[in-house]
């Protein structure tokens, strides 16, 4: 700048300082002055009426380069290399405002261009007004700063890629119509995002707390030898001053382990209906979350509100994913909800009248300081109901709904469920009410629910699935061979019934179900086991052909080989086998040497029962022949009705 023409500017300022004017105009009265000799100068004048630095002199270009390059585009707005320009100089200059104005303000095909510059533009503008949100609404740590800087990089990264989408499928678009033109409008939800965000670092937790719990102990059936453990419980949380005067002191904790649907949940909500006082549920995966300490604030938080409603009773399902082992070298921050409840527990605080109670279905995945004295100190394990808890839950739950009384069994029922829950029973009476209401029936006979009892265990039952005779004569010959062999061996679990009718992923399947829970197992029952499973694979072997052996004796052979595993190497019963009993689920090692023995050994079994059901269906051809006619006739046949053909009595 021309040094005359900036000092007339700039006179109005420094007429009080006259003594410094004459310098000035000397120096003006050249045809040109540097930048650096007016600063220079302007550092001498006194007062604060005017300071000449850098900064004025940076802004000032700025603001001349601003006017410059939208004075040029103005005079030629059509230029999409000078607004391109211009709105690159703004997003240098963070005036991004000025930046998505200038962008609106673009025809069709400008905008459709310079959207680059726009996302650039919206992108950095969001980050400004969540950054002056941030700074003024919330405290927060250092780490979580970090993390929301990353999380809101994703949300911005997630939005530019959507952008990105649409400026491709655009652009398409456009080369097929010009008059089509870019969407300018950017979803607004951005903003709604990043307080949802923010909500979550306030960490609230919803305890779930009841009171008056109806259920009571006479509601849980099939493990009443259980309930006796929590007599004394109840007790406490009713008068807790009788044991407190006495010296006595109940357990801090009760684990409850079983497996799924054992009624662990339904024993805790009796022991709260019992002794009538608050009961606090929580899973143990509601307590962390994405950030550090938040489980240990939720668990603090839980045991304050327990005793404020003193007495009380805490119940943590699935206690195993915030208690489990451990380790060295597992990050600090994992192990915060463990240590927090193991504090709460047996720590400095006192928990008088409350009473914690957890439930897994893995005890060894627990950490060894939360079963030891003053945690969980009373390990109670649940089983799955026996053959008479099963019939009084049927019995139960069939006093709730409509059912013919006559042909209605419970014991049978009991007998056809082995190995299921109370919830899964629960299920059973539930299905077949609902077939029997689907067949204009309004009570459920025993067909309906010998139909709820093989869609639970088998799968739903493929009607529609079509086929072909010669599947269905193979199937009928591999069903059949599991029945003779089942009906002619010695030690073999009672048959039920046979059908070669698709349900799941198998085209046929025969029904075994023991009078009684069977908890020992003999080595005869074993070995017939074994060749009941081998029934199928042999009897398509000799009476279809090698040739027509299918893959439905993959499950059978499968569960021959695990039973001839567990005979050698787990229970020690083959006649070479050493008295060694390694569990096929577990870690432990073994020589070369033995795991070759044991591999031989159970071939060697394998291959004794196939012999032997080879040369039993061969003597029993005719039998076989019969059960296989008889099932491609009527499809499914009952353990009396095969008897009855077979003259088996």
């Amino acid at each position: 700048m021309h040094g005359s023409k900036l000092l007339r500017e700039l006179g109005h300022k420094m007429t009080p300082h006259y003594a410094y004017q004459k310098s000035f105009c000397s120096f003006f009265n050249r045809n040109q002055i540097t930048r650096e000799e007016l600063i220079k100068l302007s550092d001498k004048i006194p007062g604060p009426q005017f300071k000449f630095n850098n900064n004025n002199v940076k802004l000032d270009q700025i603001d001349q380069t601003l006017i410059k390059l939208k004075s040029d585009f103005m005079n030629d707005r059509n230029n999409c290399s000078k607004a391109q320009s211009y709105m690159e100089y703004l997003n240098q200059q963070e005036n991004y405002r000025e930046a998505i104005q200038f962008y609106n303000s673009l025809n069709k095909n400008q905008s459709f261009l310079l959207q680059s510059l726009y996302t650039q533009s919206i992108t950095k503008q969001l980050q400004q007004k969540y950054q002056n949100y941030r700074t003024n609404t919330i405290i927060i740590t250092q780490f979580q700063f970090v993390l929301i800087i990353i999380i809101v990089f994703q949300y911005l990264k997630y939005y530019q890629t959507k952008i990105e989408e649409q400026t491709k499928n655009d652009e398409q678009e456009y080369q097929q119509d010009g008059n089509n033109h870019f969407n300018q409008n950017l979803p607004q939800e951005n903003f709604r995002k990043i307080e949802h965000l923010l909500s979550v670092l306030k960490n609230h937790q919803k305890i779930q707390q009841e009171l008056n719990i109806p259920t009571k102990f006479e509601d849980v059936l099939g493990i009443d030898e259980f309930k006796e453990e929590f007599e004394e419980i109840v007790q406490y949380l009713k008068n807790p001053d009788k044991f407190t005067q006495s010296g006595a002191k109940l357990p801090k904790g009760i684990l409850l382990v079983g497996p799924p649907g054992s009624g662990k949940t339904l024993l805790a909500r009796a022991l709260a209906g019992e002794a009538e006082c608050s009961f606090f549920y929580k899973s143990g995966s509601e307590f962390d979350e994405m950030f550090v300490g938040v489980g240990a604030q939720r668990m603090r938080e839980l045991f304050q509100n327990a005793r404020k409603k003193a007495p009380s009773i805490i119940f943590i399902d699935e206690i195993d994913s915030i208690g489990g082992i451990r380790r060295m070298n597992d990050p600090t921050f994992s192990r915060d909800t463990i240590n927090q409840i193991l504090t709460e527990m047996d720590g400095f605080k006192q928990n008088d009248g409350v009473i914690v109670i957890g439930a897994t279905n893995f005890e060894q995945v627990l950490d060894p300081a939360l079963k030891r004295a003053g945690r969980f100190d009373k390990i109670i394990h649940i089983p799955l109901p026996d053959i008479k808890g099963r019939q009084k839950i049927f019995s139960y739950y069939l006093n709730k709904v409509k059912y013919n009384k006559s042909n209605v069994d419970t014991l049978k029922l009991a007998q056809l469920t082995t190995g299921f829950s109370g919830a899964e029973i629960q299920n059973i009476v539930n299905l077949a009410i609902l077939n029997a209401i689907k067949n204009n029936r309004e009570q459920a006979s025993s067909t309906d629910f010998e139909f709820a009892i093989d869609r639970s265990v088998m799968g739903v039952q493929r009607k529609y699935k079509l086929i072909n005779e010669k599947d269905k004569l193979i199937t009928a010959f591999h069903e059949g061979g599991h029945t003779v062999t089942n009906l002619l061996t010695e030690g073999a679990p009672p048959l039920h019934k046979v059908s070669i009718l698709p349900r799941g992923e198998q085209l046929g399947y025969t029904s075994m179900i023991p009078e009684f829970d069977q908890i020992k197992y003999t080595r005869k029952s074993i070995l017939a086991q074994i060749d009941v499973a081998m029934g199928g694979r042999a009897a398509e072997d000799l009476f279809l052909g090698k040739d027509e052996i299918t893959s439905g004796c993959s499950q059978d052979l499968a569960q021959a080989t695990n039973l001839a595993y567990q005979y050698v190497k787990q229970l020690g019963m083959n006649e070479n086998s050493f008295l060694i009993s390694i569990d096929q689920s577990s870690d432990n090692k073994t020589s070369t040497q033995y795991d070759y023995f044991v591999d031989m050994q159970v071939k060697k079994v394998l291959d004794d029962s196939y012999a032997r059901v080879k040369r039993l269906l061969i003597d029993n051809e005719d039998m076989l022949q019969k059960v296989a006619f008889e099932l491609t006739q009527k499809e499914t046949l009952s353990a009396q009705e095969i008897k009855k053909l077979l003259n088996i009595f």
